[in-house]
């Protein structure tokens, strides 16, 4: 009975630590990265679909992403979609191919980016924590549906605080890897 709410609050802390890892790599530092565009939508065909879907997009240099339309007809809308999205990026049309440099990111855009993850980071510790309270909650549903001992439910509790406590420490390790590639040079 334990061993179910445990590994629920455990599948669930692992799918709020790839969430964070998802977010953090939308976040863009000084160097190109081909995840950057996932979340730019381009109308195609009256539906709204990820950029991926539509081009293909790769990192030429350091500074720089190509992204390169399936269709001829979509360079303008592709284009345009990078433009109207919120990375603040201008994109360069050559033919059918898209250049998209990177301007360098000054020290005060890296200080607001920085607290753009903490706080990223701080909603994710809310969500394990919250995780961790259903589970809590509901092993003292159990020990009221006298389904289990107050003992075995003292034992399970700390073991999902240990669980909580490992994936907060994950969560602290991650946000400090991106503040540190987000403040290099």
């Amino acid at each position: 009975m334990t061993q179910a709410i445990f590994n629920d609050a455990s599948q669930r802390m692992d799918k709020s630590l790839e969430a964070l890892r998802s977010e953090f790599t939308k976040i863009r530092t000084g160097r190109a990265h081909s995840s950057l565009l996932d979340h730019v939508l381009v109308e195609y065909y009256g539906s709204e679909v990820p950029i991926n879907q539509v081009a293909n997009v790769n990192v030429e240099d350091a500074r720089t992403l190509t992204v390169t339309p399936w269709e001829r007809n979509m360079v303008g809308k592709v284009e345009k979609a990078i433009m109207t999205s919120d990375l603040g990026l201008n994109p360069a049309t050559v033919g059918t191919v898209i250049r998209v440099p990177l301007p360098a990111l000054t020290e005060e855009r890296r200080r607001d980016l920085v607290k753009v993850v903490r706080g990223e980071a701080e909603n994710a510790r809310v969500a394990i924590r919250n995780i961790r309270r259903d589970a809590n909650h509901a092993l003292k549903q159990q020990v009221k549906d006298k389904e289990i001992s107050e003992d075995e439910e003292r034992r399970a509790g700390e073991r999902i605080q240990k669980l909580t406590d490992e994936h907060v420490a994950r969560i602290d390790e991650m946000l400090a890897e991106k503040e540190a590639e987000l403040m290099e040079v």
